[in-house]
């Protein structure tokens, strides 16, 4: 950490990117650091490769209007952070612009939290031991000793809330955190509700079909148990990211059912794939199987053809995971 938190301190140009459709973890962290930067007087900006805007849940995050689309990225960053991102695929459009950065004498920092992390970096501070990358992004602050006022804390609290799943799997640590963002202001509901409880109606009706085209394979997972379901573009159509992704949260409520699984068709014949477990098997070694990652317990990976046939590539991924 003391390296990272050293290329920081001394940056006075930054660029900080968060994974395709960031959730709170990767935005969240790399808006909390940015504010940090720009009031020391760093130049900053902060983006993700896609979609094409900001998620509306997080948009109220962005206090300094840091936020840049991925056109106003330099070409080759002198220092580039990248916040919550397992591998260089994950940035999309903008992947290149590590390579980019390395090879024009820039330096690349990656931030993460996630055990299949494959330090594409020049410098890391990696700890799988973090629930969410926020935990870090909050060290780092302290190590530059950067006051978590409000807004910055809002930031971390949006990435601890999400990633923890409302601080369920938590440390004693993370909830000391916790309570420090809260004194510095947070206000817990108002941060959390656009977050996790606040849909349009249309998602009754995107729920109602998907949930109704569940299946439950009790046989699946080692025997443990798969429950899946489908979204289709028709499904989410004019419903935005943040609806599909929660679909996950609800299928894996099947107490018949070890392994929970989401395919979200992302184009005709593309999906992007969420994968949670309970506690028993290792869905990130499945997901790294099937070429992405993640943690233990929630990863996810990208895959195209027919639905039957992703599924069929998870079954064998899952059949094949350590179990925990």
């Amino acid at each position: 950490m003391t390296t990272a938190a050293r290329l920081l301190a001394e940056a006075s140009d930054v660029t900080l990117l968060a994974h395709v459709n960031p959730d709170a973890d990767a935005l969240g962290s790399a808006l909390a650091v940015g504010l940090a930067l720009h009031r020391r007087g760093a130049v900053v900006r902060v983006s993700f490769g896609e979609p094409a805007v900001v998620p509306e849940s997080l948009r109220d995050l962005d206090v300094a209007g840091l936020l840049v689309p991925p056109s106003e990225v330099p070409a080759a960053p002198p220092l580039l952070v990248v916040m919550d991102t397992g591998s260089v695929e994950r940035l999309g459009p903008l992947g290149g612009r590590v390579a980019a950065a390395a090879d024009g004498g820039g330096q690349v920092l990656v931030v993460d939290h996630h055990a299949s992390n494959t330090r594409f970096g020049t410098h890391h501070y990696v700890d799988d031991r973090a629930e969410a990358t926020a935990v870090l992004a909050a060290r780092l602050l302290d190590a530059l000793g950067v006051p978590l006022d409000e807004p910055i804390a809002r930031c971390l609290y949006a990435g601890l809330v999400t990633d923890t799943r409302s601080f369920r799997h938590a440390s004693a640590q993370t909830h000391v955190l916790a309570a420090r963002l809260l004194s510095a202001g947070v206000d817990p509901e108002a941060t959390t509700r656009p977050l996790l409880d606040s849909h349009p109606f249309g998602w009754l009706a995107m729920l109602s079909t998907v949930l109704g085209g569940a299946r439950l394979e009790r046989d699946a997972a080692r025997g443990l148990g798969l429950v899946h379901a489908t979204v289709r573009l028709a499904d989410a159509e004019g419903l935005r990211s943040e609806e599909v992704d929660s679909v996950v949260d609800l299928v894996r409520t099947t107490v018949e059912a070890e392994v929970a699984a989401v395919l979200k068709e992302t184009a005709s014949g593309a999906w992007s794939v969420s994968l949670r477990a309970v506690g028993k098997i290792d869905v990130g070694a499945a997901a790294q199987a099937l070429g992405g990652g993640g943690h233990r317990l929630a990863a996810g990976f990208t895959a195209e053809g027919p639905a039957e046939r992703v599924l069929a590539a998870l079954r064998d991924a899952l059949d094949g995971a350590p179990e925990l």
